[in-house]
This record gives structure tokens, C-alpha cells and sequence, in this order.
């Protein structure tokens, strides 16, 4: 039986969308082949059974035999249906009868571990034990098509949920719904709340559309019962065709020549070159390191209230080292992507005493190629146009060697915050 097409059949099956992708390709190595004639047992009740059973094709009947009891009821198991020892029962609870012939895919005995999983993206690694990022995007599986995610305490969060939290784990709830041979190449989203760091989010998934080449899911993120964020992605089997790139790099100092976002803080306190004010704000204010690493390929000397051109460019990697899933990496560049894009279309209008508001409304992103996010990928930013209080951005996203992996777009709502004038006090 061809591996890949077991892979994806696994995939579809409902209690694996907590795996691990590394752990769906190593059952899909692993499982034998078992075909029964109508009628025939696949278990019998008490006994061990041979390992867990996944219906490839056919029926199958569970309960006792029908000419023994007429009036029990009976259930009906079909494909992606499982059932059998070796997650929670040492034996086999009930009969199960092949109604048709019946072919199952069996996952002996020995290798029923992999089907309890440590974390969604490793096998390997305990949710603890994995980078900051790789633990803000891991979702607990409530039910099919629903995930659970949290606001870690150590998770970045501006007052309320991190919009690239929303994203991350929005695409990663996605993704846990499509065959892992399957990539987001694109995806579209909008913010339509505040979201509360103080509970958890759930997500809903939606099985739009499965193809073979191409899967289309949305997700709703929910708190108090209300959406507060959706997502429509689309995902795609890879396959090799035509290429051209027109994009160019810029020219930029190698991140490793750069300045960390920790040492450039550093140094902007001792710089005297800034305000006093300025210096002392930064200094009393509590500095939470995020959990990617960011190199600003232009340092300079301004500070929120400067004007400057509506462009930045700069590196950026997860800090520390993430699992080996691609579907992951994606999931991190998403997250990523949010924590200072819609804040350039501000910097044209910077100025003494500015204070403004900067809100996502909407996000879109497409995936060109394979990612790293724990390689330095250089962020391209730019802010073409604003108008309405709204501000509008766009975005390239390079590996080292100059390929385009990423392109991104963001609108945002941006309005100047207003200091009412004190009230006149009395001169009695």
C-alpha cells in the first residue's frame, strides 16, 4: 500500500488531529494490513486484539451478533472509524463483526505509544520542554475540529491577546484538520474584537473543502460565545512547476553584525543623544523579552514621537531551537509577522508629544516557499498609502540567500489619541 496515500488517509482520521506529523508518517510506516469476509470477527470481546484498527474500506458492526440479540443495539463503524487496544483498555471491550468485506489498517501493539502524544508538533518533547513560541501555539484537541489555546504568562500581549497569537494558533488549529502532506499557501484574517488574555480561546474548524491537490478550512476563534477573530486558509499538496522571481533583497548588514532588540535597549538608555524623558521611560518601564529574536538592519537614533520614512527592514528567528514541522515553521512566521508591521504606516506622522492608537483589522499572507522561523528570515516593510484613519501595509519576507518565502499584506485602524485639556481651575 502506497505510504503516502496512508499517510493522508490517517490524517483524515479524527483522533489523530493531535499528532505530531512526524508521528502520522511513522504509523503510516508501521501499520499491516488486515482484510476480513462479512461476517467474520475483527475482535472478540476480552481479547487483546492484535493493536488499534483503522477502517480502510468497508463496515463493520459492534455489539453481539444480531441472530443472538435482536433488540441490542448495535453501531455502525465506516471509514476513519478506529477502535481497539491501547490507549485506555487492556482488553477488548466489545465484539467487533465485518458487516462487509472490510479492510483495516493495524497498529500493533508494541507502537500504541504514538498515540498518546507529548506535544501537537513533537513526538520527542514535552510542551515544556519547547521554545517559548513552539508553546504559545500549542493547542489542547476538545473535540473534532475544536482546539483549545491559552495566553501563556510569559507570552507577549500589548494589554490584550497578541493579534500573531490569534494567527498562530488560528493556522495551527487549521492545520491539524488537513492530511500533513498538505500546506497553508495562503490565508486571510480578521480581527473583529479584543480578545481577553485571561481566558482561553477556542477554535472551530470548518472543513470547507478537501481536494487532492488543494484544502480549504476556516477557523473562528470564540470567547464569552462570541467570534471575536476569523481565518479562511488554503492548503496545498506540494508539487513542482513553474518558477521566476522578480523580487530582490535588499542590500542589508548580516543579522550577526546587528544589535539585539535586549542590546539595543541597552544602549539607548545611555545614549544622550535622546530625550531625558524619553531615557526615563524606557528605563522605568518593565521590559518583557518576546520569544522571537528581532535585529533592526537601520538602527538609529529616533523614538516614537520622530518622523520617519513608512519603511523598516529587519531580521528575525524564533528564539531557540523548534520541532522539525513545516506546518509549525509556517505557524511561527504567521505569529511573527504581527508584532511590528501595521506600526509602520505610523511613522510619517510621528511628532513631539504624538500619542496614537494602532489596531488590526485584517491580515493576509502567501507562502511561496519553505520557511525556517528559526533561521533569520529578513522582514521587507512597507506602507504605501493611509487615508480614513486607516493605515495600510505590505510586506516581502527573504531567507539569506535572497529567495521570496513570504508576502504579506495588513490594514490597520491608526487615530491619534487626544489629551482633553485640563479643566481651567479657579483663581478664588
Amino acid at each position: 500500500m502506497d505510504a503516502e496515500a496512508v499517510t493522508e488517509f490517517l490524517s483524515c482520521v479524527p483522533l489523530l488531529q493531535r499528532l505530531p506529523s512526524s508521528s502520522l508518517k511513522q504509523i503510516a510506516q508501521l501499520v499491516l494490513v488486515r482484510h476480513y469476509d462479512k461476517g467474520e470477527h475483527v475482535v472478540r470481546e476480552g481479547e487483546t486484539g492484535h493493536g488499534f484498527y483503522f477502517i480502510w474500506e468497508g463496515e463493520a458492526d459492534v455489539g453481539s451478533n444480531r441472530s443472538e440479540d435482536e433488540n441490542r443495539m448495535e453501531f455502525q463503524l465506516k471509514k476513519y472509524d478506529y477502535f481497539g487496544h491501547g490507549l485506555f483498555t487492556p482488553v477488548q471491550p466489545v465484539d467487533v463483526i465485518a458487516s462487509t468485506k472490510l479492510t483495516c489498517l493495524v497498529l500493533p501493539l508494541e507502537h500504541c505509544t504514538l498515540l498518546e502524544p507529548k506535544s501537537i508538533w513533537s513526538a520527542d518533547k514535552t510542551d515544556g520542554a519547547c521554545s517559548l513560541v513552539e508553546s504559545i501555539l500549542h493547542l489542547d484537541s476538545v473535540e473534532v475540529n475544536i482546539f483549545r489555546g491559552i495566553t501563556l504568562p510569559d507570552a507577549p500581549k500589548f494589554g490584550k491577546v497578541f493579534g500573531g497569537q490569534f494567527m498562530g494558533q488560528a493556522l495551527a488549529a487549521a492545520s491539524k484538520t488537513v492530511d500533513c502532506l498538505k500546506l497553508v499557501h495562503s490565508f486571510h484574517a480578521y480581527f473583529i474584537q479584543v480578545g481577553d488574555f485571561n481566558m482561553p480561546i477556542i477554535y472551530e474548524v470548518q472543513r470547507v473543502r478537501d481536494g487532492k491537490s488543494f484544502a480549504t478550512r476556516n477557523v473562528q476563534a470564540i470567547q464569552k460565545g462570541n467570534v471575536i477573530f476569523t481565518m479562511l486558509a488554503s492548503f496545498q499538496k506540494e508539487e513542482h512547476g513553474f518558477e521566476h522571481q522578480e523580487a530582490i533583497m535588499p542590500s542589508v548588514p548580516n543579522p550577526e553584525m546587528l544589535l539585539s532588540m535586549e542590546e539595543l535597549r541597552e544602549e539607548r538608555l545611555l545614549d544622550p543623544r535622546l530625550p531625558r524623558n524619553y531615557r526615563n521611560k524606557v528605563a522605568s518601564r518593565n521590559f518583557v523579552p518576546w520569544p522571537v529574536e528581532i535585529r533592526f538592519c537601520e538602527p538609529n537614533h529616533s523614538t516614537n514621537q520622530t518622523k520617519s520614512p513608512p519603511r523598516v527592514n529587519y531580521w528575525f528567528k524564533a528564539k531557540g531551537k523548534l520541532s522539525d514541522d513545516q506546518a509549525l515553521h509556517r505557524c511561527v512566521v504567521a505569529y511573527a509577522s504581527d508584532l511590528l508591521f501595521c506600526g509602520v504606516s505610523l511613522n510619517p506622522h510621528r511628532r513631539k508629544d504624538f500619542k496614537a492608537s494602532c489596531f488590526s483589522l485584517d491580515h493576509s499572507m502567501w507562502f511561496h516557499r519553505p520557511v525556517r522561523a528559526d533561521d533569520w528570515i529578513l522582514f521587507v516593510i512597507t506602507s504605501p498609502s493611509s487615508g480614513n484613519h486607516r493605515g495600510y501595509v505590505s510586506g516581502q519576507m527573504f531567507n539569506r540567500k535572497g529567495e521570496l518565502m513570504v508576502s504579506l499584506t495588513q490594514e490597520c485602524v491608526i487615530r491619534e489619541v487626544r489629551v482633553p485639556n485640563p479643566a481651567p481651575t479657579s483663581k478664588l
